[in-house]
């Protein structure tokens, strides 16, 4: 995720960093290259493309500018609703870190529950971003973390963990049937938080959205020249490349937000989360806790 301030209206211009222009330049480049070859062999061979109008394609724009409108509005309320999810899950492992607290008297237990429930944090964290996470969450639970890890869904089997050391705690007549109730409470939104982001990673939008844009972006782009050459005369490239720009930046930026969970510019900073929900378990156990993660250049992971 990129945070900074606003900026001026030279650096508009320049800013690259959290831009989707670096992802799109073979496009803006192919296309001004074509315009201008298109340019040159009317003008070498004295071609009139008067009947060309621009007109056509101003209709076709708006058709494409109502598929990148819905396809960016689908993609941002994908980015929007993962957001949701995470800041609960920041608000339940606070819950479940204060009910804890204040619950379960032995203190050995409520620092093995509540570092459970860090190292599910990381371990769902990489298994939304497809990395391989058990390092960060190995430093709350040790080797424990191999076991969970053997396991097809590491976040769920920690979770279950969780529910097995808080029923010991009631078998044991540790915890009475009311506290019991009010921490399974707290596993059983933890667990529909991850489920939610589970069907945000595992349901992409249709392919034929994705197919049917990408389609017409490039007819439009590869005709546009025509229309272009006998108005706009030696300044068709950049108009070309403008309209380039606008059409394949709207699509790039959509397919970044799609997958909100990934480690690109614009997705979520899932490692700043799980530093929130770190501070909050060592604060509410009377801890140390860590340093907030810094921005690196505006970058913020």
């Amino acid at each position: 995720m990129i945070v900074r301030p606003r900026p001026t209206f030279l650096q508009l211009f320049f800013i690259m960093r959290g831009s989707v222009v670096p992802r799109i330049l073979p496009q803006i480049f192919g296309f001004a290259l074509y315009s201008a070859i298109i340019l040159l062999l009317a003008r070498q061979f004295h071609l009139d493309l008067s009947a060309f109008s621009i007109a056509p394609f101003g209709l076709v724009g708006v058709t494409l500018s109502i598929y990148l409108s819905f396809r960016n509005n689908a993609a941002y309320d994908r980015w929007w609703e993962a957001r949701k999810l995470w800041g609960a899950l920041v608000f339940e492992i606070r819950n479940l870190a204060r009910a804890t607290t204040s619950l379960v008297g032995d203190r050995a237990e409520q620092r093995a529950l509540l570092m459970e429930a860090l190292a599910f944090c990381h371990l769902l964290r990489g298994q939304l971003r497809r990395i391989d996470s058990k390092q960060d969450a190995r430093a709350f639970i040790g080797d424990e973390v191999d076991k969970a890890a053997a396991r097809t869904n590491p976040a769920d089997d920690i979770v279950r963990r969780m529910g097995r050391r808080a029923n010991a705690r009631r078998e044991a007549g540790a915890l009475d049937p009311i506290g019991f109730r009010i921490l399974d409470e707290r596993l059983a939104a933890i667990a529909a938080i991850q489920a939610g982001c589970e069907r945000i990673a595992g349901t992409p939008l249709p392919f034929a959205y994705t197919l049917l844009l990408h389609r017409t972006a490039y007819v439009v782009c590869l005709l546009l020249p025509f229309g272009l050459v006998s108005t706009t005369g030696w300044a068709t490239p950049l108009f070309t490349a403008l309209i380039a720009y606008t059409f394949f930046g709207l699509d790039a930026l959509s397919e970044e937000l799609e997958d909100p969970f990934g480690i690109e510019a614009n997705d979520l900073a899932l490692d700043g989360l799980c530093r929130v929900c770190e501070i909050s378990v060592f604060e509410a156990l009377d801890e140390t806790p860590p340093e907030m993660i810094a921005a690196d250049k505006f970058y913020f992971s």
